[in-house]
């Protein structure tokens, strides 16, 4: 069974895709990443889609920039959650966010921040949590850290 299936538009998005595995990791989340494009080889995304919901697939991440189309054409094919992460490739990746945010009525993706394929881990992770007391309990922790983190910054600022 694999949880999230993170699909890259392109092997230059490695770097966006390790952010999201490391966060993933941390929750202890099965996933698979490979890279298909939306426009290069639109059969392998499909069958990519169905392999994906042959193993109970909970969460899609996309990661795509230029057009990025990749994000849009997965949520037409599921009913699966599906998150977008816009990669800076051109015009500073407005182009990208723009491209994932704008979907019809009917076929939504969410999106994070450009780049922030950790965030795309997050939030998969708190879909999850929504049947899952174990996860949500690592999420809360997960904050508690970040929480943690703030507050020692604050008080070593000017040492």
């Amino acid at each position: 069974m694999t949880d999230v299936v993170i699909l890259l538009g392109s092997k230059s998005d490695r770097e966006i895709a390790r952010k999201t595995i490391k966060i993933l990791d941390k929750f202890d989340i099965d996933y698979k990443v490979t890279v298909a494009s939306a426009h290069r080889t639109p059969k392998r995304v499909t069958e990519l889609i169905e392999e994906a919901h042959k193993n109970d697939v909970k969460v899609f991440i996309a990661v795509a920039g230029l057009a990025a189309h990749l994000p849009g054409v997965v949520a037409a094919h599921t009913i699966k959650p599906v998150i977008g992460v816009p990669v800076n490739a051109q015009l500073e990746g407005n182009d990208s966010l723009l491209s994932i945010v704008q979907m019809p009525p009917g076929v939504p993706v969410a999106c994070v921040g450009i780049g922030r394929g950790d965030n795309a881990a997050i939030l998969a992770a708190q879909i999850m949590a929504v049947d899952n007391k174990e996860l949500e309990l690592k999420l809360q922790d997960y904050r508690k850290e970040l929480s943690e983190k703030v507050e020692m910054d604050a008080m070593s600022l000017f040492e």
